[in-house]
């Protein structure tokens, strides 16, 4: 019997296990890593992707610039106008764009993993109204900077979140059910928007409505401060639940299984996936679809199982960036970015409604 188990254990040691795609394993002790090629791949390719579109915004504008001036400037090598027109002007929004995108993107991933519906993002699910309803009542009560309405975004999202799941409650939370009470909540809530805009001075109606359609015109370097360091934090934390996210991807009762506390890590993902939104929405109002589209692009780009964070972070950088990029200078006139990923986006939610409804026929 000793032999036999010797030999099957030589056997185990000397086999190497069969992932079904290139996986480089890393073992250090008692420590185990295992890192997918493909998904390495694909994420260098974006990170290239995102500074490539990164170098261009920041040459092209009114002032045209060659690549060579902007790496220049970033580096320290220019003074004067061309210094001031990269890293005065064009950088904020440029790292509003890529940070912003890196914060939907994930806030998109970790509710679609939670629910395991490629549909669920917060914008569809209402989480971005809730968001907006929370500035807007900072905004036009009490006139608050960017500290308040953030704070009063990040309660107006939580408290729709927590309204949602409620609703969607019966017997447990499914996905479908989710979105759908989501999709009502969020037509309340907008049209509770649209009535506190209605009731309010012109001026602050005005501001509020131009904000309301998502726009970096006017993020500054004191807002992508603030905002980056929360993000910062958030992606933190957000790394810390991605394990617990992976493996309650197998059901719940397969993760308690493997000592994960459901309850904790369920309120753990919803609460910063609220709040990486609600930290992008009080800088720049409700950007729609690219929670919705980036993790999607992603899984099908990495051919992953299951949503991984990394991607969808990088992917929501790339396509934001590309939509500023086209809301600034391919649009016949400067446009909000909100109005080019409504665009965009309007498309790719009709794609994936249709695939759902042909999945449950």
């Amino acid at each position: 019997m000793s032999i036999v188990s010797s030999r099957f254990g030589r056997a185990m040691c000397e086999n190497r296990v069969d992932f079904g795609r290139p996986t480089l394993v890393v073992r250090r002790r008692r420590l185990g890593l295992r890192i997918d090629l493909r998904s390495i791949v694909v994420c260098v390719a974006l990170a290239v992707a995102v500074i490539v579109l990164a170098l261009v915004a920041l040459a092209t504008g009114s002032y045209q610039l060659s690549v060579g001036q902007v790496v220049s400037a970033l580096t320290g090598g220019e003074a004067g106008l061309i210094h001031e027109i990269v890293v005065e002007w064009r950088l904020p929004r440029m790292t509003a764009t890529v940070v912003f995108g890196a914060a939907l993107g994930v806030s998109g991933a970790m509710f679609q993993s939670l629910t395991r519906n490629p549909l669920a993002s917060p914008d569809v699910i209402g989480f971005d109204s809730g968001s907006y309803t929370g500035a807007l009542i900072v905004i036009m009560l009490i006139d608050g900077g960017y500290l308040e309405v953030a704070g009063g975004a990040l309660l107006g999202g939580i408290a729709t979140a927590m309204l949602v799941y409620v609703l969607a409650w019966r017997r447990g939370v499914q996905g479908f059910r989710l979105i759908v009470v989501g999709i009502g909540v969020s037509a309340m809530l907008t049209s509770v928007n649209t009535w506190m805009m209605l009731r309010a001075d012109l001026e602050v109606a005005m501001s509020a409505a131009a904000w309301g359609a998502g726009s970096l015109n006017a993020v500054s370097w004191d807002q992508v401060a603030l905002g980056g360091a929360l993000i910062a934090a958030l992606l933190m934390l957000a790394g810390v639940l991605s394990r617990p996210m992976r493996q309650m991807e197998l059901g719940d009762d397969t993760a308690a299984s493997q000592g994960v506390r459901i309850a904790d890590a369920r309120l753990g993902l919803i609460v910063v996936g609220v709040a990486l939104t609600a930290t992008v929405t009080a800088a720049s109002g409700p950007i729609a679809f690219i929670a919705l589209a980036a993790p999607q692009i992603a899984r099908r780009l990495g051919r992953t199982a299951g949503i991984t964070l990394a991607p969808a972070a990088l992917a929501g950088a790339l396509l934001l960036g590309a939509a500023d990029f086209v809301a600034q200078h391919i649009a016949p006139t400067p446009l909000p970015v909100g109005l080019i990923t409504v665009m965009i986006g309007g498309g790719y939610l009709g794609w994936l409604l249709f695939i759902e409804a042909r999945r449950r026929l």
